[in-house]
């Protein structure tokens, strides 16, 4: 089948992403016909399905380069898989950690944030002090205690 073609059978996979994976060594490159269009078959179709649940996890392209290394590999030791899964359980946690931090934060500005006409507002402090590099000063002036 030709790209197009693959890209509707591994839905949520565009042909400009499958090029993009083959020109980053993620899938191999495609066979070509005589006049140029890349043709892939099922074993291509398994791997770009494997690409793509990898993405939906949220692996990053190294760790789906590792993963497919390992599928590959039928004498892999389920340890390593195991190893790279619980390396990116680390990673979402600590970005999980890090999203409720600024999601904490925000509520507790908002929260001290008028909303009316007057300009002051400890949300905009906030974001330009740090853009500053100062210490939040929104905290003092609004009365707020330290985040």
């Amino acid at each position: 089948m030709n790209i197009g073609q693959a890209s509707k059978v591994v839905s949520g996979v565009s042909s400009k992403m499958i090029r993009y994976y083959e020109q980053i060594g993620l899938i191999r490159p495609a066979l070509r016909t005589a006049s140029s269009y890349r043709v892939y078959g099922d074993n291509d179709i398994h791997t770009l399905q494997f690409v793509r649940r990898a993405r939906d996890l949220g692996f990053s392209v190294e760790q789906i380069k590792d993963l497919l290394a390992l599928w590959r590999d039928r004498s892999r030791n389920s340890a390593n898989v195991k190893a790279v899964a619980l390396e990116h359980i680390a990673e979402l946690e600590r970005k999980i950690a890090a999203i409720e931090e600024m999601t904490t934060t925000l509520k507790h500005l908002a929260s001290h944030c008028h909303g009316d006409d007057r300009p002051e507002c400890p949300i905009i402090e906030e974001i330009a002090n740090a853009a500053d590099g100062k210490k939040p000063r929104a905290n003092a002036r609004f009365g707020l205690s330290a985040l």
